[in-house]
């Protein structure tokens, strides 16, 4: 899939791309305690779209890296689709 066929409330989103800005990681209080969250602008030849990343997730990707999101999903925040790696997928960093 590419980004820009991504539309708002997709599931099951498989998408390769390119890391491109990550922010600083902020510390959230959520329903299973307190954990880190940072997002990350991930890009491929067709748009852009913001990947949440959370806890152990943020100290897997850098900036430059090329990852592949597995049966991620996307909601919105703020006006803005976010995809998410949630619990049933899966984020990898491919080899260069």
């Amino acid at each position: 899939m590419k980004i820009a066929e991504i539309k708002e409330d997709s599931r099951k989103v498989t998408v390769t791309a390119k890391v491109s800005k990550i922010s600083e990681p902020k510390n959230v209080n959520t329903s299973r305690g307190e954990s880190r969250v940072a997002e990350a602008t991930i890009e491929d030849e067709t748009g852009s779209i913001i990947l949440n990343l959370w806890n152990e997730q943020i100290d897997m990707v850098k900036e430059g890296d090329t990852i592949e999101v597995v049966n991620g999903y996307v909601n919105t925040y703020r006006g803005v689709k976010r995809l998410n790696v949630g619990r049933y997928g899966e984020l990898h960093v491919k080899e260069e």
